[in-house]
């Protein structure tokens, strides 16, 4: 019964920072909106600073791990990006229809 309560409190989690960012890019000026990706980036250089070295020495296979982790770090980044940068457009296009309205006057 533990199992099904974690994965609300998950799905609450990610739902409340999903609202966060959709609020912070919506303010006035842009950068509010950047904190969550900017965050989300500089813990995606962790993971693979983390990653412990192979005994026989750093390889290509081990730097192709480092930077498959560091792309699959970045997910969110790329989620949180992709919110800000949606609603940035549909703000900007508000704000140009609301000159064209105040033009028509």
């Amino acid at each position: 019964m533990i199992f099904p309560l974690r994965l609300l409190i998950a799905l609450l989690l990610l739902a409340g920072v999903a609202a966060l960012q959709i609020f912070l890019s919506l303010r006035e000026s842009r950068w509010p909106g950047l904190i969550l990706p900017i965050i989300a980036f500089l813990f995606s250089l962790l993971y693979p600073l983390n990653m412990m070295a192979p005994p026989e020495g750093v390889t290509a296979g081990f730097i192709f791990q480092m930077v498959l982790v560091w792309l699959l770090g970045n997910i969110p980044t790329i989620i949180l990006l992709a919110v800000y940068f949606g609603c940035r457009g549909r703000q900007r296009r508000k704000k140009q229809m609301d000159k064209m309205n105040i033009q028509d006057l």
